[in-house]
């Protein structure tokens, strides 16, 4: 009785495991990403937010919920989301990216996302996504906020 019951709690557990995949986006980290696209090329997929942004909430909410966008997301791309305000250092490509405004502004940015999501003659806004080739090149920088289907349209 015990084993029978061990089995159906060990077949419960990954049941559940495997179910918790398909539910939500799996963001990688820097460090993960570059390991997966060292192994097996694909396109990516950047969100960066901050918590007082209330369009990145929405994003998260009502976007990144959506069971197509999970999917497509989870297939397709390596997913990567980042607080502009981390205080993490990063090393990615031999690179180290440090939050340097820190030391000097209370909501300070991220080298890494005023490297890739900056706009040209702009301030830094938010959110900002990018969609970048399997060649780690920007094909998109999006920095506003989108419904699901707009963003599928964006993926696909």
């Amino acid at each position: 009785m015990k084993y029978v019951l061990s089995v159906l709690f060990i077949l419960l557990i990954s049941q559940t495991v495997l179910s918790q995949h398909d539910d939500t986006i799996q963001w990688k980290t820097w460090t993960a990403l570059e390991k997966a696209i060292a192994q097996e090329p694909k396109p990516v997929f950047i969100y960066f937010n901050a918590e007082w942004c209330v369009y990145c909430k929405k994003l998260e909410r009502d976007v990144f919920t959506k069971k197509e966008v999970i999917k497509t997301l989870n297939k397709n791309y390596y997913a990567v989301e980042m607080n502009v305000e981390s205080l993490d250092t990063i090393v990615f490509d031999g690179v180290t990216f440090i939050n340097k405004q820190a030391e000097t502004k209370r909501n300070g940015i991220h080298e890494l996302p005023l490297l890739l999501a900056s706009q040209e003659n702009e301030p830094f806004t938010l959110p900002a996504t990018l969609i970048l080739n399997r060649n780690f090149a920007i094909e998109q920088k999006i920095y506003n906020y989108y419904t699901s289907k707009q963003l599928l349209e964006m993926l696909n």
